[in-house]
């Protein structure tokens, strides 16, 4: 099972704690975890930007699920700017597709599991393959594209069995927001491995089924808005009540924070 956020080096925004620190943080911290034996707890971990932060405002049980993650990374650079705002000092982004390459790279020589779980049907093989010629990682020991929708608690516990058996160190899940996490709370409850990770679009990204940013724009943080040139049809709905209530909450935070200061 999941446990209440366990990881203290964070910082709050809108109520979620995001991690105070940097993707080499991150990589370190849970590599050095594995490599010491650490119990498989089926700690979670995010890649959780403005429309995760949003969403948790209007819908309760997401946000006890990501209240409840062991860390939650700052996938976007509004919630970096908000954490430094609010008092981290070490906040950087910790953009999902850059941290998954982090840890590829870094395990790519180290025993230790991933599993791929997410995507259309093949992507989680594709980005299997990926994995072997981008960061000659051939950890890779299982992947699975479940359904587009809602899985039985017997479908959950089935996927979990293959999962366990293949001595899986860590589950990647890439979805999207918010089913992703609560697929990755669900299954915390019947996997045994020791961190399941939710990335997004990661799997996408790194197969080339979907264009990243450019850099320049992603540090500008205005990727959302690159996203939504490329899919406009399918993010627009998304974006336009996003962003100004992401302004909205944390003005709010910002100012009830420093009347208490």
């Amino acid at each position: 099972m999941t446990h209440k956020n366990t990881y203290t080096k964070s910082i709050d925004v809108i109520d979620i704690p995001l991690f105070d620190g940097n993707i080499d943080d991150a990589t370190k911290y849970i590599i050095e975890y594995i490599q010491k034996g650490g119990a498989k707890k089926n700690y979670c971990i995010s890649a959780t930007g403005a429309h995760g932060l949003v969403t948790s405002k209007n819908d309760k049980d997401f946000k006890k699920v990501l209240q409840n993650f062991h860390i939650n990374l700052p996938d976007g650079m509004p919630g970096v700017w908000v954490g430094k705002l609010m008092g981290a000092k070490n906040i950087e982004r910790c953009y999902g597709p850059d941290f998954f390459e982090s840890v590829m790279i870094h395990t790519s020589d180290q025993n230790i599991n991933h599993y791929f779980c997410g995507g259309k049907e093949g992507v989680a093989n594709q980005l299997k393959d990926a994995c072997g010629k981008k960061f000659n990682n051939q950890n890779i020991v299982g992947t699975n594209c479940p359904p587009f929708r809602e899985l039985s608690d017997d479908e959950f516990e089935i996927l979990a069995q293959e999962i366990n058996a293949l001595n899986t160190d860590i589950l990647w899940i890439g979805i999207s927001t918010p089913k992703q996490e609560k697929f990755a709370y669900k299954i915390s409850r019947f996997t045994n491995v020791r961190f399941i990770v939710t990335v997004g679009a990661a799997f996408d990204f790194h197969i080339g089924n979907v264009k990243q940013a450019p850099k320049y724009i992603q540090k500008m943080g205005l990727e959302w808005f690159f996203r939504l040139c490329v899919e406009p049809k399918r993010l627009w709905k998304r974006y336009i009540s996003i962003v100004p209530l992401f302004i909205y909450y944390n003005l709010i935070n910002i100012l009830n924070f420093n009347k208490t200061k």
